[in-house]
């Protein structure tokens, strides 16, 4: 058999995560959650509203629950009025999960706050928080990672790999996903066309210290 450093068999659950409830909660709730959540039957949002207070979560008036989706924690999900959470959304908050008002999380889309440390041979747990500020629209099929920050009325358009935090009334797009042009106008640095041969020019970059900001001189090694 080949030889590896991963030891899978040194992985210790209890490290790195709080569940938050009792075992007999968290069974409670994945039957609960099996019946009426994860069912095809479109079961009435007010019902699904009730039985997350019931679990612990913070569900704001007017919140729209589609029919399949999987919510891990209720106890650590907050969602502010108005928001709607689309078919077959995947919330796994081993840290806690916000969602501001008025939001949009599309079909399909995972909201993964675990991870594991590929650094550590026991591949220990990294999972962190996701907060997802008012208005945003996250697109059908997308991917947001642990510690990821989505700004208000940002908008991530469908398929997107979120991996790090961004900036507020931006449409953004790819893998990892980038801010492409504002939201609310027209920002001609992101509505240039690149000439024939040329490679499409990344009109913002993301810098460590500031964070996202926008690219004097885009070149093509970015996309590496």
């Amino acid at each position: 058999m080949p030889m590896t450093k991963i030891r899978n068999d040194l992985f210790n659950p209890r490290n790195g995560l709080d569940r938050g409830r009792s075992k007999w909660v968290e069974a409670s709730w994945y039957l609960l959650k099996c019946f009426i959540f994860l069912s095809p039957l479109p079961f009435p949002s007010s019902l699904k509203r009730v039985l997350l207070r019931c679990f612990g979560a913070r569900i704001g008036r007017g919140v729209v629950i589609k029919p399949r989706v999987n919510i891990h924690f209720p106890w650590k999900l907050s969602v502010g009025n108005h928001s709607w959470i689309g078919e077959e959304t995947f919330i796994l908050n081993f840290e806690p999960a916000t969602i501001g008002a008025h939001c949009c999380i599309s079909q399909r889309v995972f909201l993964c706050g675990g991870n594991h440390d590929y650094r550590q041979a026991d591949m220990a747990y990294r999972n962190g928080p996701i907060t997802i500020h008012d208005g945003v629209w996250v697109g059908a099929q997308s991917f947001v990672a642990p510690d990821v920050t989505i700004g208000r009325e940002a908008v991530i358009i469908a398929g997107s790999v979120v991996t790090r935090s961004l900036p507020e009334e931006m449409v953004c797009t790819g893998n990892p996903c980038r801010p492409a042009k504002h939201r609310w106008q027209t920002a001609p640095e992101a509505e240039a066309e690149p000439n024939a041969g040329e490679p499409a020019a990344l009109p913002w970059i993301f810098n460590s210290n500031n964070g996202w900001e926008l690219n004097p001189k885009p070149l093509e090694h970015e996309l590496v």
